[in-house]
This record gives C-alpha cells, sequence and structure tokens, in this order.
C-alpha cells in the first residue's frame, strides 16, 4: 500500500528544517505554544501564530491539524502560538490582536466566516504581519497566500460518489436531499458547486428529483440531524442524501437509524474522520472524502516558516477572490473519494490507525475491507 496517497509540491515541503524546539499546553485557551531552547535564534527567525476555528465543525482541527503544525514548526526551530477560537467570533479577534501584539510577524488563521477574517487579516498587514488564509478563503481578506484543497472538486467527487451509491442499489428517479455546510464558510459554497455540478445533470434529465435542499449554520451536527428530521418528515421518500462532510452525514445516519432507513439510503461525507469511515465500514455511509491534512498542513507551515524567516516562498498557482477579483497566491492539494474498498487506504497513509478504527463491531469489517 503506498504511505503517500497525495503529491505535495516540492516547492512547499522544501522549506521545512530540522531542528527541534518544545511546546506547552492551555487548556483555558487551547493554545500551543512554541520556542527553541535559543529563544533569541527563534525570534530573529520570527513568530507564527496560527487561530483554528472551532472543535465542533470537525474533529480534525485539534487532532490532525494542531498536531501537524506543531510538528512542523518544532522541526523548523521556530516560534509558533496555536489557539482555538471555538466558534467565538469575538475570541477569534482578541486571539489575533493578542498574537499581533506578542510579536507574531506571520499569522495563519481558519476564518469562522469572511467578515471577521478579513478585520484579522487587516489588521495583522497594517501591523506588517505576513498572511495566510488556511483552508478556508477569506473573501475580500486579501491574504498573502491561501494553501487548502480543490474544494469544488471536493465537491465534484462527493457528487459523483453519491451517483455511483445510487447506481449500484440501481435506485429508480431518487429523490435527494442536500445537507450543505455552513453558509458563512466559502468552502461550503465551493462544495456545493461542485456537487451541484454533477447533480444538476441528474435533476435535469429527470434521473434523479431535486428534494430538501439546505445549509446547516456553522456546520452544526445537533441543527443538522433537526434539519434532516423535517427534511424527512415532510418527503419520506428521501432516497440519497448529500452531506457536506463526515458530521453532518452522521446527523443524517442517526435519523435515519431511527426510522430504520440506515444503509438503504446512501448518504455522502467529508474528511475521513474514524466515525465517517466507521459508518462506511458498517454500511452506513456511502463514501467520504479524504483529504491529506498533512499534506496541507506541512505545505502551510512551509509558508509560514519562509516568511518567519524573511523570505518570500512559492507558490504553485492562484485562486480568484470572487468578490475582490484578485488572484490569491495559493497552493492546492489533491482531495480523493473513499468507499468501502479504500477504507484501507486512508489506514495506510497513517492519518487513522486500525487500533482506533477497528474496535469491537468494526473488527470483522476491518478484516473485510482489507485493513491490515
Amino acid at each position: 500500500m503506498r504511505k503517500g496517497i497525495l503529491s505535495l509540491t516540492a516547492a512547499a515541503a522544501a522549506m521545512t528544517l530540522g531542528l527541534a524546539a518544545c511546546g506547552s499546553e492551555d487548556a483555558d485557551t487551547s493554545a500551543s505554544s512554541g520556542a527553541s531552547p535559543a529563544e533569541s535564534s527563534a525570534a530573529v527567525a520570527g513568530k507564527v501564530g496560527v487561530i483554528l476555528p472551532d472543535s465542533k465543525s470537525s474533529a480534525r482541527w485539534e487532532t490532525a491539524d494542531r498536531k501537524y503544525l506543531e510538528e512542523a514548526f518544532k522541526a523548523a526551530g521556530v516560534a509558533y502560538d496555536i489557539q482555538n477560537a471555538q466558534g467565538d467570533k469575538t475570541q477569534f479577534q482578541t486571539i489575533a490582536d493578542q498574537m499581533i501584539t506578542n510579536g507574531a510577524t506571520v499569522l495563519m488563521i481558519v476564518n469562522l466566516d469572511s467578515g471577521t477574517g478579513k478585520a484579522v487579516l487587516d489588521k495583522a498587514k497594517a501591523q506588517g504581519v505576513a498572511t495566510i488564509d488556511y483552508d478556508r478563503l477569506t473573501l475580500n481578506g486579501g491574504a498573502s497566500y491561501y494553501v487548502s484543497f480543490d474544494n469544488t472538486k471536493v465537491g465534484t467527487l462527493q457528487g459523483e460518489g453519491l451517483v455511483k451509491c445510487l447506481t449500484d442499489k440501481k435506485a429508480d428517479k431518487p429523490i435527494i436531499a442536500e445537507l450543505n455546510g455552513s453558509p458563512t464558510d466559502n468552502n461550503a459554497t465551493l462544495f456545493k458547486n461542485g456537487y451541484d455540478g454533477v447533480l444538476k445533470a441528474k435533476y435535469d434529465s429527470g434521473d434523479y428529483v431535486k428534494g430538501p435542499d439546505q445549509s446547516v449554520p456553522d456546520w452544526d451536527n445537533a441543527q443538522a440531524g433537526t434539519i434532516f428530521e423535517q427534511m424527512l418528515t415532510e418527503q419520506p421518500k428521501i432516497a440519497g442524501v448529500l452531506a457536506a462532510n463526515d458530521g453532518l452525514g452522521n446527523a443524517a445516519i442517526s435519523v435515519l437509524k431511527k426510522n430504520s432507513l440506515n444503509g438503504k439510503v446512501p448518504v455522502t461525507g467529508q474528511d475521513a474522520t474514524v466515525q465517517g469511515l466507521q459508518n462506511i465500514l458498517a454500511g452506513d455511509q456511502c463514501m467520504t472524502v479524504y483529504k491529506a491534512i498533512k499534506k496541507e498542513a506541512d505545505a502551510a507551515s512551509a509558508l509560514a516558516i519562509g516568511l518567519a524567516k524573511g523570505e518570500k516562498p512559492a507558490a504553485t498557482g492562484t485562486v480568484k477572490d470572487t468578490e475582490s477579483g484578485a488572484d490569491v497566491p495559493a497552493v492546492l492539494l489533491d482531495p480523493q473519494p473513499i468507499f468501502f474498498d479504500s477504507v484501507k487506504d486512508v489506514v495506510a497513509d497513517g492519518f487513522v490507525t486500525k487500533d482506533e478504527l477497528c474496535t469491537g463491531e468494526f473488527a470483522d469489517k476491518c478484516t473485510e475491507a482489507g485493513i491490515q
């Protein structure tokens, strides 16, 4: 099995160096900070501040992104501060102010919405701080760089995945429910553009019937469950669910289980979370989209480290900001669709472990899926 499913651009990967540093955790603020033993040396290189969005929209922010970013900054000997805004827009701005005051020369953010993100980026730029949009583009934000996956392609893979699952079930004119991500997240818009590009042709041809279509505020899984329950009450014959990520997908699956419809109605996802992969193994979710977070974190940290060292790192392309019209220097990575027979690829890539995935009732399913 191949160790790396996605390939990271050489320009981004070449920027990491190998000098150890130490870190600490602050449970109250969800913060991490690090500096090399030679504090003055790290100070010369500059300091990187990272603001993560929350813990509830996806487990990835704390279980994957934080870990991989910390590892990269420590290896490069660059001082850093990673904090999580926990979905609080006021706290998001407060954290940014603190980071700038405390000497951050590079600020990397995952915005909660473009308005808040722009305010933070504007303040950072006014103080001479280099900026990176991580995972989500801040519309009209003017960040120095943007690092993410090709999010329209993520949505396209979800749409194509749902079509495959419905075809496998020989579904006849299935009614499709769309459970979209947060309306304030530009990524959710890109995902929807991708899967609607696939599904619209099916709706137009009459092969599929367009059913309920609703966004979930703040990617909130509890609200997603309530929304989908209402969808199913209004349209009991829903036969396919385009859920924008694994959390929303699981919320829909929980409702389907209460109605003895799980496994009968294909549900999509995204993020290849342990929960999402287990739902696939159980037959309750038909697919997810794997985004190798380490590759994304490595690309973003390489840019941040280069900027902290006073360099002008190269992007591999640009992304059009649809509000400002500007071309933002960008590094975009490729996502991968995951079905039952390719869950093993996510394990082989080291994103999840067999021990955490193949617990209890899932042990036999893991064997069946070829997970070693």
